[in-house]
């Protein structure tokens, strides 16, 4: 599903005069019509695409009126193209600022998936000005945010572009009550370690196998048992998964069974009923038993077909083996597990992400062992990935170490101190320097790893760490409680120092005393993550929000 489908469906379309609908592929479009209507994001590939249909009609002498829509923003680039392929002045362009899609009753998305590789890899700043403006429209809804946390260099950019921003509205703006209790902004790269884990939310493995899309997901005949797709929105107001979402996968299927009962118990009350009461039965009761039923037997059979792919003895091992890592034991072994893993071509998703938690647990790999992984990583997948590892290596989630090759404490100071605006490429060299893990420093001191007496207690739990089976703490929601329970950085200088990133608050309604923009229970929390989130942090700071008694939108 597209953002497009969740606000506009194809009749709608229609009744607005639209004949055909088409997917931009790399491919000729036939039609008959004298208009063409382009929706697209501001790629280069898209623009190109659209520049080469024109001039293939302009040679067959074919008159049509082309517009491109540009959502959320066009670029500069954009033009470019179109001037380069001498398009230019047969199209006519126009912006969609469709910045936020509501995915769920806690959960808008802005549907970038380039984010993360523009900025994180590429270094690519373009998408900053689209996250400050998308924060401006929430701050234009809900009123002014009581305060402003963030931590990560693209985290203070997106702010500083938001100021300005919020620094040229009006008065009567400013001085409206907030809705919204503070904004806590994150860079992806702050914490790489809880997007590498498996994920064994129910949620976050519906996503894993069957890949959630813009909230909703596509079942096929392994869930079904029919030869058709569904396609169906995950969201809260479907009953039934809006109370399995959060849950460890070990307590789905109990639940399930208890629901299936339960649903039986309201079907049977029809037995005995009168004329006057079956019809009130009819009438009030029916339509959502059946859709309840419905849904549950849609769930029941996702869980079967996880359960035949994730309860293998090779999935118990990647959790052995990502739960050791995390733990630092027995490195020379894990290594030995992860090169079976390659060469057994298991999967190259999951022996990559196995480097990389290695590299990022352990500080680096060390040369020896980093060419050897790389090397039978190349034999088993192919030579294509030299491109992947030049990009994970960029990206700091799968490094090298070398002889030598520390940050002396005048670097770290300095990669602090340069803003961003000023001198960009020598902050760039200095962070390069710095993207060093110090994940076992920065799990000691924020205990991210539980030390809990016997098994762990996955049916009640008492921390975030359930999502990771009690094995692990997310890093990201640790930060986030903290400086919520801290009200504040004080006390965290050794974990942002450790992360080498830069963090801030800022009091944005200075009218409000600073006791109400904290202990208002009923406020509202809002979690940017810059570059994407996983469904287990989802489901952790769901898990934080009950425990605090506030609500987290992400």
């Amino acid at each position: 599903m597209s953002p497009l489908d969740r606000i506009a469906n194809v009749s709608i379309l229609k009744q607005h005069d639209i004949d055909k609908l088409y997917k931009l592929e790399n491919k000729p479009i036939y039609t008959n019509s004298d208009q063409l209507c382009f929706l697209i994001r501001p790629r280069i590939k898209h623009v190109k695409h659209i520049a080469d249909l024109v001039n293939a009609d302009k040679k067959s002498g074919v008159n049509r009126k082309y517009k491109i829509i540009f959502s959320p923003q066009k670029f500069y680039t954009c033009d470019m193209i179109l001037e380069q392929e001498g398009v230019y002045g047969d199209v006519t362009s126009d912006e969609w600022p469709f910045y936020l899609l509501p995915l769920d009753d806690d959960i808008i998305s802005m549907e970038l998936p380039e984010f993360h590789r523009d900025y994180f890899v590429e270094g690519d700043q373009r998408w900053i000005g689209t996250v400050a403006r998308a924060l401006h429209l929430l701050n234009s809804i809900f009123g002014p945010m009581s305060k402003v946390y963030g931590i990560g260099r693209c985290a203070k950019m997106t702010y500083e572009m938001w100021k300005e921003l919020l620094d040229e509205e009006d008065v009567l703006q400013k001085e409206r009550k907030p809705d919204l209790g503070l904004v806590f902004m994150i860079d992806r790269d702050v914490d790489y370690i809880t997007p590498l884990c498996s994920q064994v939310v129910y949620e976050g493995l519906v996503d894993d196998i069957f890949r959630i899309k813009c909230g909703s997901v596509e079942f096929g005949p392994e869930v079904t048992s029919s030869d058709k797709n569904v396609k169906i929105l995950l969201n809260a107001q479907d009953k039934v998964f809006g109370e399995i979402r959060n849950e460890h996968f070990s307590n789905v299927f109990s639940f399930l069974s208890q629901k299936a009962r339960n649903l039986q118990t309201q079907y049977d009350k029809r037995r005995g009923m009168d004329i006057k009461q079956m019809k009130t039965f009819v009438a009030q009761e029916l339509k959502g038993l059946k859709q309840e039923h419905r849904m549950l037997s849609l769930h029941i059979g996702a869980c079967e077909a996880i359960m035949k792919k994730k309860t293998k003895q090779d999935f118990q091992e990647l959790l052995k083996t990502e739960h050791s890592l995390l733990e630092g034991f027995d490195v020379r072994e894990n290594i030995s597990v992860i090169e079976e893993h390659i060469n057994r071509q298991v999967s190259p998703i999951e022996s990559l992400r196995l480097l990389c938690l290695l590299s990022l647990t352990e500080n680096g790999l060390i040369a020896k062992d980093y060419r050897s992984l790389k090397t039978q990583y190349l034999q088993s997948y192919g030579p294509e990935h030299l491109l992947t590892f030049s990009n994970l290596k960029r990206a700091g989630m799968l490094t090298e170490q070398a002889p030598g090759e520390t940050l002396t404490a005048v670097e770290s100071r300095v990669s602090k101190l340069v803003t961003d605006k000023a001198v960009g490429k020598l902050t760039d060299a200095f962070l390069s320097l710095a993207k060093k893990s110090h994940f076992r420093g920065i799990s000691k001191k924020l205990g991210l790893i539980p030390r809990v007496d016997g098994d762990y207690d996955l049916k009640t739990p008492k921390d975030m760490a359930y999502v990771f089976s009690g094995a692990y703490t997310p890093l990201s929601c640790k930060i986030i409680e903290q400086v919520l329970v801290r009200k504040g950085w004080t006390g965290l200088e050794e974990v942002t120092r450790l992360l080498n990133s830069i963090e801030f608050a800022v009091l944005y309604t200075e009218q409000l005393s600073e006791r109400n923009s904290f202990s208002d229970s009923h406020r509202t929390i809002v979690v940017v993550f810059l570059g994407g989130c996983t469904f287990s942090e989802i489901s952790a700071l769901r898990f934080l929000g009950k425990e605090i008694g506030t609500t987290h939108e992400m």
